[in-house]
């Protein structure tokens, strides 16, 4: 009941008590409109609550007007509230992607490699090797920086580590040393650190060794040495003996990173094996107690890393097949043992041992390093005949493989005289003391190689001399510490007996 009072009341606020009257009337038959009643009575009630209505709404909205400030307010105080809960909104999705972004770029991250430092990244998001390529070199497969890292047993971050390029860095991955060339000056060796080391290695071992190289090359191959590169020249009427110019840093990482392309591998592979491989030249400075390493040339491979050698030799192929080319034309053979060029000719071809043929010989040899990118040393190019003393590598070729008579000699007569009298006054190839004993053992390793028996025997001697004298000058070091520590902490022996007989401390 109450419900149906409350609806006749909503009704008549919203039109007018007539109206609802008339209407009811209407309703219950008390007017009835067929009868063509007067209709004026009608008329002025819809009329009155039209008008009502109007005026209510007049009046609702002069209140509003009149509280104008407070509908603002409202207004205002909505609008923030929709503002703050849609902010609210956009920062947790926005979060939430974040988070999801971070989250799929950490997978990327242990998975894949795609910045090493400026200038050597833009081909590290491509990833499509020739497996064709792969299966023909016989080395293996890698879809990803991933699959590299896993077969050399480190981790992708390692592999970022060790492979990133920066033009000033505080770390370095090489300890770089200088040592003197037989012919005069300084050769700068870059020996990698442990971890550098090893994968190096491990690219030497898997990658660049199975590689099929030409016959002519011999230098840093296995079951090659520079005994099969000498044999081949042995007997012969003329041997000309030629030697690249700055061979390794000639060498830089575009050629290496084309040559790790050339095997099949995509871009990605390649320039994380090529960074792998080379290093620049870097001047070391300390500023605020930091040491900084910063790059003073282009990448190239450095002179002391396992794995370069191997390079040269995949670098040179087309060199060797070219220069070997050159040879037979002309009657020659032809071996290369690392930046060395050796050419001899047969001697029942004597019409190839004019002079002036044999200058041709290197001037066609030079144009073939220039096409190659290689230069010729214009200060190492010998023409060795055979009448007088034919080397190729060190070792004598001129009836049969041996060795040099005087150096050999000497290095007996050193011998003896380090058996009977020390190290004082002795020197081998500008080295005194234990260090010139442990080169004495490379030489006696070398003789092995071309005389097992007498290398043997070599090798013993110098060992014996090797572990005496090492251990003498250990004592020896302890002995000068010891009377440093004594002169530095204590009166003389002879002051010090005095003064404890005046004191009567005994």
């Amino acid at each position: 009941m109450s419900n149906r009072r409350q609806e006749i009341y909503d009704e008549i606020r919203n039109s007018s008590k007539q109206e609802y009257i008339l209407k009811e009337m209407k309703r219950l038959g008390f007017w009835k409109e067929e009868e063509g009643l007067p209709a004026l009575a009608e008329q002025i009630i819809k009329r009155e609550s039209e008008l009502s209505k109007e005026l209510r709404e007049i009046l609702k909205n002069k209140q509003i007007l009149e509280n104008r400030e407070e509908a603002l307010k409202k207004i205002r105080k909505e609008k923030i509230a929709e503002s703050r809960a849609r902010q609210k909104e956009n920062k947790e999705k926005k979060l939430a992607e974040r988070e999801a972004k971070a989250k799929a770029w950490k997978e990327h991250q242990t998975t894949n490699i795609n910045y090493l430092g400026e200038g050597v990244s833009h081909g590290l998001n491509k990833t499509q090797s020739d497996h064709q390529k792969l299966s023909t070199n016989n080395i293996p497969k890698f879809n990803t920086a991933k699959d590299l890292a896993d077969a050399m047993n480190i981790s992708v971050g390692e592999l970022r580590f060790l492979t990133f390029s920066r033009k000033t860095s505080k770390t370095t991955h090489y300890r770089r040393f200088y040592i003197r060339k037989k012919t005069g000056g300084q050769r700068l060796i870059s020996a990698p650190m442990p971890r550098l080391k090893a994968a190096q290695k491990w690219v030497m071992n898997n990658i660049l060794y199975p590689v099929e190289l030409h016959n002519a090359a011999h230098g840093f191959i296995p079951k090659r040495s520079i005994i099969s590169n000498a044999e081949p020249h042995v007997g012969k009427k003329v041997v000309i003996n030629m030697d690249v110019k700055n061979f390794f840093p000639t060498i830089t990482y575009k050629r290496i990173k084309g040559v790790f392309l050339n095997l099949g591998y995509d871009d990605q592979v390649a320039t994380i094996l090529a960074l792998l491989c080379s290093e620049p030249e870097v001047r070391k400075t300390k500023l605020d107690g930091e040491t900084y390493y910063t790059a003073t040339s282009e990448r190239h491979l450095p002179q002391g890393a396992p794995c370069s050698p191997a390079i040269t030799n995949l670098i040179c192929r087309n060199l060797d097949k070219r220069l070997e080319g050159l040879a037979k034309k002309n009657g020659y053979v032809y071996t290369r043992y690392a930046d060395d060029i050796t050419f001899s000719n047969d001697p029942n071809t004597a019409q190839f041992s004019a002079e002036k043929h044999e200058h041709k010989l290197i001037a066609a040899t030079r144009k073939i390093l220039r096409d190659e990118g290689f230069k010729l040393h214009p200060d190492k190019v010998r023409i060795m005949r055979n009448g007088r003393k034919q080397e190729v590598t060190g070792i004598v070729v001129n009836q049969k493989i041996n060795l040099d008579r005087k150096e050999l000699k000497r290095f007996k007569s050193l011998l003896y005289h380090i058996e009977k009298y020390g190290l004082d006054n002795a020197h081998w190839k500008g080295k005194t003391g234990t260090s010139m004993l442990s080169s004495m053992r490379g030489y006696a390793q070398y003789v092995a190689m071309v005389n097992p028996e007498k290398g043997k025997q070599f090798t013993t001697r110098v060992d014996a001399l090797l572990k005496t004298h090492q251990w003498k000058h250990e004592i020896k070091h302890k002995r000068k510490v010891t009377t440093k520590f004594k002169v530095a902490g204590a009166p003389k022996p002879g002051l010090w007996s005095t003064i404890k007989k005046w004191f009567g401390l005994g």
